[in-house]
């Protein structure tokens, strides 16, 4: 980039929230915990985000994976709602396009959009393959958004060139695509690609360390907001109004974000755990058999930060 990005102040931004799938002391799937999060989603005016990498898309089995996706279509009725189309493989496997194409088939009977997840089959494939790929799975639905993933959340994760990211751009069944490189540069530069090409195509940061990258044009599909679908939406609100409040309370969430996505990343899923216990919002904080978990001890600093957040609390209702 030759220069600075600018902010997009008063923009409605639109924000989609990946919904953690809780689980019980036996663990098992908490469903009652699974619907009240949703709702709470939905309440707060985001677009759920289910078997997403916080619903534990790679570790799930099938079954589980079907369920969600009916449990969501009964809450969400006519409103959007997205889900992960996941497809498991393993270094050096021929990407899988049916395995895709069956993957978005599922999401689309229920009513979700597909999000679609990388793979060790996809991302291997060369550059010119990989918008092929993108092309072929295009033909099996009206709107789908692509995704990016940085190693640090996924080993089969990458992050597309350029030249490989303005290809994406022209495919017209392709709404959006999810950056999660956590490096402001490379989605400033996707940011100013998307402005001169197709301003409608919606940049989903994944940045859960750079939350404000909404101010620069950037839609957004957090894990982090899973934690307070609430807040984030007030945020939004307060954007919109051009409300310098809105600084405030995304410091605010940006603390919580910086504690829970430190390394190890992946177990930022045990903190979003811990801390929707401490909401009262679920009634277990374990995790997903093989995640990775966090100590004991956080449980105080999100308290900290669950205080520190709580007149927000009391006052989003006001603006939905």
């Amino acid at each position: 980039m030759d220069k600075f990005p600018t902010w997009k102040p008063r923009r409605k931004i639109l924000g989609m929230s990946a919904i953690l799938l809780p689980v019980t002391e036996e663990l098992t799937v908490d469903w009652s915990g699974f619907r009240g999060h949703v709702q709470r989603t939905l309440d707060a005016g985001l677009v759920p985000a289910v078997n997403m990498d916080t619903g534990y898309a790679n570790l799930i089995d099938e079954a589980t994976r079907v369920d969600v996706l009916r449990e969501t279509q009964q809450l969400c009725g006519a409103s959007q709602f997205v889900a992960g189309a996941f497809v498991g493989d393993q270094s050096g496997d021929a990407y899988d396009a049916d395995a895709y194409k069956s993957q978005i088939e599922q999401i689309q009977q229920y009513g979700g959009t597909p999000v679609i997840f990388q793979s060790f089959g996809l991302t291997e494939l060369t550059d010119e393959a990989i918008i092929s790929a993108y092309s072929g799975l295009a033909t099996e639905t009206d709107q789908f958004i692509a995704f990016e993933l940085g190693k640090v959340f996924a080993p089969f994760g990458s992050i597309y060139s350029l030249e490989t990211y303005q290809q994406l751009l022209q495919i017209p069944q392709c709404m959006g695509a999810k950056h999660s490189s956590l490096d402001r540069k490379l989605e400033w530069q996707r940011l100013e690609i998307r402005d001169r090409i197709r301003p409608e195509f919606h940049v989903f940061t994944g940045n859960d360390l750079a939350i404000d990258m909404v101010m620069y044009g950037s839609d957004y599909l957090l894990g982090l907001s899973t934690m307070a679908p609430d807040l984030f939406a007030l945020r939004d609100q307060l954007w919109k109004r051009g409300d310098a409040e809105f600084f405030h309370l995304n410091d605010w969430l940006q603390y919580l974000g910086f504690l829970t996505f430190r390394s190890p990343t992946p177990a930022y899923k045990h903190s979003a755990a811990q801390f929707l216990k401490l909401r009262g919002w679920i009634d277990c904080d374990h995790t997903y058999p093989g995640s990775p978990c966090r100590p004991d001890s956080d449980r105080a600093i999100l308290q900290t930060l669950l205080e520190g957040l709580d007149k927000w609390q009391v006052a989003s209702p006001s603006l939905f």
